[in-house]
């Protein structure tokens, strides 16, 4: 099994390993509660998702470090094709250094470190990997911008699917930005005042600093875990997205990189846009 250096009993995310199908069997029950009667998730466009290939599934999330349209994307999965068809999840490495006991639980039911290293060796073995590249600006993004599609101009996924030739799966979600309700971002403030000499909650570096209202803290502010408020979810599955070049030999063209980052963004757009109109008209 993969492993970069990961000591022993350690949860580090460099282990394709930590992954626990009687974990993911024994909180089966609990997901779907959630799903069913928490969330009313309904969802769509599992058909798009070939039989045997394994794709790359790019995301936009809403509601937090919670993000339960994420983990209910993660429990339609394993609904549809159990827990021995793999699929991991990449993770933002502050995760793994800022809430040990929270990625511990993520690596049981098949979370890795956000690393190229980690989406080859996953991609490698045959899984599926699911990835948010739009990380905290994503899922903290302010309620007026829930209808907007955020990637946050990063573009190592599509090196990744460009170098392992797979095709990009959107997964885009609508409802999840109710669960908690993100007024404003003032992180450039936030970092002002770091610079200043206050340091960032738990030593790091939050790339965001939301005021938000929602459970348990109610009105707040900074990147603190909470708990979604109930809220109905859609999730879509989108066609697969190929494109015209793929090998090592595209990841030196910047351009041609660039053009296929807009070419996902923009079909990811249109596919929320779609999804709104028709479920608020």
């Amino acid at each position: 099994m993969f492993e970069i250096n990961a000591p022993p009993g350690q949860f580090q995310g460099w282990s394709l390993g930590d992954r626990d199908s009687a974990f993911i069997h024994s909180i089966m029950p609990l997901w779907e509660w959630l799903y069913r009667h928490y969330f009313w998730v309904t969802s769509d466009g599992w058909q798009h998702v070939p039989n045997q290939d394994n794709v790359l599934f790019v995301g936009s999330h809403n509601g937090g470090l919670a993000a339960p349209d994420m983990h209910m994307a993660i429990y339609d999965w394993y609904r549809h094709y159990g827990t021995e068809r793999l699929i991991y999840g990449l993770a933002h490495p502050k995760v793994w250094a800022a809430f040990p006991p929270l990625a511990q639980g993520m690596a049981k039911v098949g979370a890795i470190r956000a690393h190229p290293k980690m989406a080859i060796a996953a991609l490698n073995q045959g899984a599926s990997v699911l990835v948010y590249p739009g990380g905290a600006q994503d899922t903290f993004r302010p309620h007026r911008h829930r209808h907007r599609i955020e990637l946050a101009n990063r573009k190592g996924f599509i090196k990744l699917a460009l170098r392992q030739k797979v095709p990009i799966m959107p997964v885009i979600s609508w409802g999840a930005h109710d669960t908690l309700w993100v007024l404003s971002d003032i992180y450039e403030q936030a970092k002002q005042l770091h610079q200043r000499g206050i340091p960032w909650p738990l030593g790091i570096d939050p790339e965001v600093f939301p005021i938000y209202f929602g459970l348990p803290w109610g009105l707040s502010i900074g990147p603190l875990p909470n708990l979604p408020l109930p809220a109905p979810i859609h999730l879509r599955i989108c066609p697969p997205i190929w494109f015209e070049h793929y090998g090592r030999k595209c990841l030196n063209d910047l351009a041609y990189v660039d053009e296929c980052y807009a070419m996902v963004e923009t079909q990811m757009q249109l596919a929320l846009d779609g999804l709104v109109c028709e479920i608020e008209g």
